[in-house]
């Protein structure tokens, strides 16, 4: 609680919490979207907050370089102003803004700069970058009229809205209504860029998976307009004012954006550019996927190397919404029910790119009893038992202790379990690097139930190879989950004496049969490696 205390104050006063590590020593840039202050955070916030740290974690077990992760608060336009109310809307901000870096504590989201668009670093940076275009010749004056969602500060091509039966029109992405709006605004000359822009389309790995590229593609076939950067400050008084014309403010969305650039040092100190990976929701890839990149090629910059694009997460099969109820924020209860490293484990176990996810709290207990309880605590409880394992030692392996065909199944998953996590994992999907780890784990068991080792001399070799491929089986499997459950999986090492330096995804090459493994202690603790959760039901 001290610690979450303290970034919350952090957040609050400096308006800009301070990098943990700079980006110049990183080797992995990742970025989450920064959070639209709007409302509290919710569990789909959350799921884009571990995505990103699942993927900087196995970054750095790959690499044993530390990884740079970004993330933070969007804090202007109208819709927070009108959440604000009758408070003071910066100290609303502050009080949003301190939800976030909570959240992100609670679930052990190792970031390293949280970005808010109301520091006055951020502004000075989106002044800089609006200046880069306007030199550029990218930014002129003109009426900008179309269809214009309020609750969504977004112009609406007509193509993309939907006539309803009393004459208005909605948005068909958003449901939301729209108003046919005409303005003098500052546009954005987007037109310039297309050429450049498709160069970088056309390779198929900036936006994963494919069926969100093919998306983008289909989104720039309808048309590639120039579009319209600012709002009347009169309409958007909470906003950055467009340098030396106040009148205006700038878009939203264009503010939003050069988050990147500002936790990049831009324009400083411009370092490690461009990004690795954003990733974000289904959403907003419309704005990460045609206007940020649009937006770089005009000011002379690199486009991100990859958008890794997710979809979005229902509950007991319905869209959340306030309306509904069942807006889940994970700093309440919830957290406390499924545990903090167990929702993280169900999030990232359920959620899937491609396709919606379905949140459950009675699926997510009986999947956390069985796996993290059952499968894999289980299997420790097993093995460091005091019935069978008087001594508390990870006994030496001898292969011939054991009949061949009797541990080869398990054997080779072991050795195939690293090289099919690593390819799951580099494609964002968590899922089926656990699935796989999950396998192993049930053979792991049954190998350990054939054997029976309980019938077997307490000092016999037999059961001592049978106890010692068990603990290398925890030991593939709690390296290979670390990103996953960080929290957990450090505690089940330390728990069978794997040395942190030994931790890494190199550490998978070599296995306890390739050579001789000496005896080694336990670490002398008792350990509910995840306690079971109610009644699984």
């Amino acid at each position: 609680m001290e610690r979450i205390l303290q970034k919350v104050a952090k957040c609050r006063w400096s308006r800009l919490a301070a990098s943990r590590r700079p980006l110049s020593t990183s080797n992995f840039f990742i970025t989450t979207p920064i959070f639209y202050v709007n409302a509290s955070p919710h569990i789909g916030h959350l799921y884009t907050s571990l995505v990103a740290d699942a993927a900087q974690r196995f970054q750095h077990l790959l690499t044993k370089n530390v990884s740079f992760l970004s993330t933070g608060t969007d804090e202007h336009g109208s819709k927070v102003e009108k959440a604000a109310g009758k408070m003071d809307t910066q100290q609303y901000c502050d009080q949003i803004s301190s939800q976030y870096v909570e959240m992100l504590s609670m679930y052990s989201v190792d970031y390293s700069n949280f970005v808010r668009t109301t520091s006055l670093e951020h502004k000075k940076a989106v002044h800089v970058f609006w200046k880069r275009l306007n030199d550029r010749n990218f930014i002129y004056t003109g009426e900008y009229s179309g269809w214009y969602c309020e609750a969504d500060e977004a112009f609406v091509p007509e193509t993309r809205t939907e006539k309803l039966a009393d004459g208005s029109r909605v948005s068909a992405e958003s449901g939301r209504p729209v108003d046919w709006t005409c303005e003098q605004n500052f546009l954005f000359r987007m037109s310039a860029v297309q050429s450049d822009f498709s160069h970088w389309l056309k390779d198929p790995s900036v936006v994963q998976p494919s069926k969100f590229h093919s998306l983008v593609q289909l989104w720039v076939q309808e048309g590639f307009h120039d579009v319209s950067i600012t709002r009347p400050s009169h309409r958007v008084p909470w906003g950055i004012p467009v340098p030396e014309n106040p009148q205006h403010s700038i878009y939203v969305w264009m503010d939003a954006l050069v988050n990147y650039l500002t936790v990049a040092g831009f324009p400083d100190n411009l370092q490690n550019w461009p990004v690795d990976v954003h990733v974000v929701g289904k959403d907003i890839l419309r704005f990460h996927a045609i206007l940020w990149p649009s937006l770089l090629i005009a000011a002379g910059l690199e486009p991100p190397r990859q958008i890794q694009c997710h979809s979005h997460w229902k509950v007991d099969g319905e869209k959340m919404s306030k309306s509904r109820g069942n807006v889940i924020d994970p700093r309440g209860q919830i957290g406390s029910t499924l545990t903090h490293e167990g929702l993280r484990y169900f999030l990232l176990r359920e959620g899937t790119n491609h396709s919606d996810a379905n949140f459950s709290q009675a699926k997510a207990m009986n999947i956390l009893n069985a796996e993290l309880a059952g499968k894999l605590g289980n299997l420790l409880n097993r093995c460091t038992g005091k019935s069978l394992n008087p001594k508390q030692i990870w006994p030496s392996f001898v292969e011939a202790a054991v009949e061949a065909q009797e541990v080869a199944p398990l054997i080779a998953a072991l050795k195939e379990l690293p090289a099919k996590a690593k390819q799951h994992y580099a494609a964002f999907n968590f899922y089926k690097a656990v699935d796989e780890v999950i396998l192993v784990l049930q053979a792991a068991n049954k190998f350990f139930e054939d054997q029976k080792p309980w019938t077997l001399a307490r000092d016999s070799a037999e059961i001592k190879s049978i106890l010692s491929l068990t603990f290398e089986t925890l030991r593939v499997v709690g390296i290979v989950l670390q990103p996953v459950i960080p929290k957990l999986t450090a505690r089940l090492l330390d728990r069978i004496s794997v040395p942190l330096e030994k931790r890494f995804w190199d550490d998978l090459e070599q296995f306890l049969w390739d050579g001789v493994k000496t005896e080694q202690p336990l670490k002398s603790e008792k350990l509910t490696l995840f306690p079971r959760l109610g009644d699984g039901k």
